[in-house]
């Protein structure tokens, strides 16, 4: 991998860690962390082997799973209390959802 596109990853990696942390709103949290998912796809596949190729498959699948879970959770907040705001988190099922799609996201026990 050449020196510019290594910066270009991992300035992409803080910048989306960066909107994360700093964000108020479900959609740009959402957004901060596929720009996350798709800055370390490049990293992870940089051998250009086969089993480097299917590792990146493999977490590219599994991160829009935990991404499209995140969603659904802030959605179903979003119908239950009228709020879209990432500190109004509430409802039960809700907070189950976001629980289980952050503990994928970020690799935890029961999700790895």
């Amino acid at each position: 991998m050449n020196p510019q596109a290594k910066l270009i990853s991992i300035s992409s990696l803080l910048l989306g860690t960066t909107i994360t942390i700093s964000c108020n709103h479900w959609m740009t949290a959402w957004t901060g962390l596929e720009i996350n998912t798709l800055a370390i796809l490049p990293l992870i596949s940089k051998p250009h082997h086969p089993r480097a190729i299917e590792a990146a498959t493999k977490y590219f699948l599994v991160q829009a799973a935990a991404s499209t879970l995140l969603l659904f959770s802030s959605t179903t907040n979003a119908l239950f209390t009228g709020q879209w705001d990432v500190t109004q988190l509430t409802h039960p099922t809700s907070c189950l959802l976001l629980t289980t799609a952050i503990s994928i996201k970020l690799g935890l026990v029961p999700f790895h």
